[in-house]
Parts: structure tokens; C-alpha cells; sequence
């Protein structure tokens, strides 16, 4: 019977936004309180599909950035970058209205108090007395040390150590990511494995040599989750001859995946 590949991995890196933490649920409430407060009129405006472009934007210029195009690779910056864009919308006029630049600070903060995902807090608990051997795990994130530093802090979340945009210079997919992490860890990157509610991300880690654990979750990959749920050919893992080395049921089931189950 064949060995899972998980069964070296020293260390994981965990991708943050929308695997660990719930940034469409965080930022959405965030800017509810903010508008509430505010007393703006929104009309037929919808927070949540301003969330959800924000977001999206974020998306197209990390991967443009890290494809080699200008950009700041501070995530603070880019996001007061998009916000500005978007803002621009006629649609958002009243909301550009009533945010100076005092407001404007305060809002692309909001990022950085990103609640964890129900088991997230309890579940790196869970590895960290990982008693099989001991296992390091941090982020790989294209937020800034500062964003994860306070997201940790707020969320409750007990990393070793934070691996981020600014830190190796990049943002994912861009190789210096992956392999710039693996070297800070002074491990082979067959020794690390990417932790990721996005298939691409797996993909790209895998692409580079390091082990894959998919995580899904709500808010992220929405088809492949739907086809994973509905039994159709979607995420799967080694013991299914998928092309990740582990789909993990919540982030506590990420233990039963390192002991090869």
C-alpha cells in the first residue's frame, strides 16, 4: 500500500484570506457599522457586491503584480488603491461623499480585523500539540506582516511565524513566494505543505514541488466546492487520485491528513 505524501511534511503554510479567516462575512459587517454610523443614505447600493468587487480587485493585481507588472507589494497600499477605484463608481457617489480621508483609513483597516472561521482559532491550537512530531505552521499570504500580525492578534490565531507579501517581495503565484518560504524554513519544499480553500493556489504550490491540503470553504472556489459536496469529479485527494495530496474537513481535520488517514 502506498505511503501519503503528508506523512513527511514539517511544516505548513497556511493561506489566510478566506482559509482561515472570513473576509467577505468581516468586511461586509464592518462596513454596515461604518455606513450605519455615518447616517449614508445607500439607496439601491449593496454592501456585500461592494465587498465582493473590493475583493476582486485585490485578485486581478496581485496576480498582476506578481506576473511582473508595477504594483506595490505592501497590501495596505494596493487596498486604499482599490478603494479609491472604486469609489470612483458613480453608483458609490454617496459613499465617496461622506468619506474624507480620515474615513478612508479608517475603512481600508477593516481588513485587518478579519474574523477567524469557527474552527480556525481551535484547530492551529489542535496542531500545535500535534504529538506524531512537531510541526511548524505560519502564513503564506499576500497580506502584509502588520495586516497578519493583527489578524492573529484579533482572531486569536497561534502562528510560529507570518510569511507575507511584503516580507519575501511578491504575492502568490509568483515562485518567490513558495520557494522563498521554503527556504526562511530551511526545508526541502517536499517537507512544507500549502494549506488553501483555492485550487489555484494548490496547484501553484504543487507546481513548485511542495505537498497540497485543500480546504474548503464557504465563501471560496464556490463550484469546486459544490461539485465536492454533490459527489461530482471536483477537489479530491492522494487516497482518491486527486491532484492535491488531502482534502481536509475543517481546519481540525488537517491532524488525521498528517498522520496519512
Amino acid at each position: 500500500m502506498s505511503t501519503s505524501p503528508l506523512l513527511g511534511v514539517e511544516a505548513l503554510l497556511f493561506d489566510v484570506f478566506g482559509t482561515v479567516v472570513d473576509w467577505q462575512g468581516s468586511v461586509h459587517r464592518q462596513l454596515q457599522e461604518r455606513v450605519k454610523q455615518d447616517e449614508i443614505e445607500l439607496g439601491s447600493i449593496d454592501l456585500l457586491q461592494f465587498t465582493k468587487q473590493w475583493r476582486a480587485g485585490y485578485m486581478r493585481r496581485t496576480r498582476e503584480i506578481a506576473g511582473g507588472a508595477p504594483g506595490p507589494t505592501n497590501v495596505d497600499q494596493l487596498h486604499r488603491e482599490l478603494l479609491d477605484d472604486l469609489l470612483k463608481q458613480e453608483q458609490y457617489a454617496p459613499i465617496k461623499k461622506a468619506w474624507d480621508e480620515t474615513a478612508l483609513r479608517t475603512v481600508n483597516l477593516f481588513w485587518h480585523n478579519l474574523d477567524g472561521w469557527r474552527d480556525s482559532s481551535p484547530g492551529l491550537t489542535s496542531l500545535g500539540s500535534f504529538a506524531d512530531r512537531r510541526i511548524l505552521k505560519g502564513t503564506l499570504s499576500n497580506g502584509s506582516a502588520r495586516l497578519l500580525i493583527d489578524v492573529a492578534k484579533h482572531a486569536q490565531l497561534d502562528w510560529d511565524f507570518i510569511f507575507s507579501g511584503d516580507l519575501l517581495n511578491s504575492y502568490k503565484p509568483n515562485p518567490a513566494m513558495y520557494l522563498g518560504a521554503c527556504k526562511k524554513l530551511d526545508l526541502e519544499p517536499g517537507k512544507v505543505a500549502m494549506v488553501a480553500a483555492h485550487i489555484q493556489d494548490c496547484r501553484a504550490a504543487k507546481s513548485f514541488g511542495l505537498r497540497t491540503i485543500y480546504l474548503p470553504r464557504e465563501t471560496e472556489d464556490n463550484q469546486a466546492i459544490e461539485d465536492f459536496e454533490a459527489g461530482k469529479e471536483g477537489v479530491r485527494g492522494w487516497k482518491e487520485g486527486g491532484e492535491v495530496d488531502g482534502v481536509a474537513k475543517g481546519l481540525d481535520g488537517i491532524c488525521d491528513l498528517l498522520r496519512g488517514e
